[in-house]
Parts: C-alpha cells; sequence; structure tokens
C-alpha cells in the first residue's frame, strides 16, 4: 500500500471524530470541521471511496462512514495525537489547553518506535489528559465514559470524566476553577428554563458556586457518585 498522505489521515480522523457523535458524517458538517469548501471535501470523500483499500463508504446527500480500512488508520492518527497531548502535558509541562495545538503538528510524523517509546514511558496510559480514550496499539479503544453535566440536578455529587478539547479557551477558564478530569463537583443548584448549573468543585460545603451555562456544561462529562 502507498504510503498514506497526511491529508487523508486528517480527513479520516476527522470523520472518525464527527461519526462518533452523530452516526453518519454529511460533506458540509466535514467541511466546516475541516476549514476547507465543500466542494473539496465532496472531491477527496469521492476518492476515498474509490481508491484501494477503500477508506469510507459515500452516498451522495446520504453521507461518510468509514470502512474498517479507514477506520483502523483513523485510530492510529488519534492514538498518536493523544499519546503527545499527555507526553507534552506530563513530561514538557504544556497546559491541557496548550496540547491539542501542538500534538496536530506531530502526529503525522512521529515513528512507530517513537509512539511505543512514549507510551512505555508514560505507563501505557488509557486517557490523554482531558480525559479522552487512548485506543489501543492494537485498533481497539473503550467507549468514552460519562454523561454530560447538563443532566444534572441540584444536590447531585459527580465525578469530571473528561471535557471536550476543542475550545482552548474554556480549557483555560475550567482548569482555572479547577474543573479537570477526576475531580469531584457537587450540582448545588440549577436555575430553569436552561438556567446555568451552579457547582461547587470538591465536596466542601463552603466552597465557592460557579454558575456554568448550557455550552460549557454540556463539554462536561461525569460519572455520578454514590
Amino acid at each position: 500500500m502507498e504510503a498514506i498522505s497526511h491529508a487523508v489521515e486528517d480527513y479520516l480522523k476527522a470523520i472518525y471524530e464527527l461519526q462518533e457523535d452523530t452516526g453518519k458524517v454529511s460533506t458540509n458538517a466535514l467541511a466546516e470541521k475541516l476549514g476547507v469548501a465543500p466542494a473539496s471535501v465532496t472531491g477527496m470523500i469521492k476518492k476515498l471511496a474509490e481508491d484501494r483499500p477503500r477508506f469510507v463508504d459515500y452516498e451522495k446527500h446520504r453521507g461518510v462512514t468509514l470502512t474498517s480500512a479507514g477506520r483502523k488508520i483513523a485510530l492510529e492518527v488519534i492514538r498518536h495525537h493523544r499519546l503527545l497531548e499527555l507526553y507534552l502535558h506530563q513530561a514538557l509541562g504544556y497546559s491541557w489547553d496548550e496540547v491539542d495545538a501542538e500534538a496536530e503538528k506531530l502526529e503525522h510524523v512521529i515513528s512507530e518506535d517513537f509512539e511505543d517509546r512514549i507510551a512505555t514511558i508514560l505507563g501505557n496510559p488509557e486517557r490523554d489528559p482531558h480525559g479522552d480514550p487512548i485506543p489501543t496499539k492494537e485498533g481497539t479503544i473503550a467507549d468514552p465514559c460519562g454523561q454530560p453535566l447538563s443532566g444534572l440536578t441540584a444536590g447531585q455529587q459527580a465525578r469530571v470524566a473528561r471535557v471536550r478539547d476543542d475550545d482552548s479557551a474554556l480549557l483555560r477558564y475550567l482548569a482555572g476553577i479547577g474543573i479537570v478530569p477526576d475531580a469531584v463537583i457537587v450540582v448545588a443548584d440549577k436555575a430553569p428554563f436552561n438556567g446555568p448549573l451552579h457547582v461547587r468543585v470538591g465536596p466542601q460545603s463552603d466552597s465557592p458556586a460557579h454558575a456554568l451555562g448550557k455550552q460549557v456544561t454540556d463539554s462536561i462529562y461525569v460519572e455520578l457518585k454514590p
């Protein structure tokens, strides 16, 4: 098989990420995620659907999904990306809002040996700094854990499982108030009509409550504590 271009890897990774959220992926959604024109996306998708091995299944007006071959490549790139994020964070001191952009630059170019060494140094981790699962070397991946914080009600206590990593400003804000993976949070109050959630970080009843709008709480995934 010919070497796979960085552009193709970017497409397969983006399709995987959108597919996890929505099932079949529209060309418009893919164009928005990649920041390219819809016509360019359509051309690339047709090529990926015709190449051998075939990386995607595509039907006009019905969206695109990955084949098993495309999913394998996407998970390999995601493994590189998330291992790099964790290495940058733990070994080099990058903050969790900085690691995504750096990992994007490096994910296509590291060797398999470099990947193995990072994994070994980090103790073969299962999650990246944002709590997302890291695919295994064999190409499997755990299901993302947690439910959106926005679904909780007043009085419930939960552990932060993961946080969406696509908004660096939001990550900086959440880190500043202590909402990071494994933090314990308590819903102090929930305003009606999609109003903000008032949450405390830590089990202490006297800790300050932070008002978080639905756009924020939809980006935080938690596991309820008994």
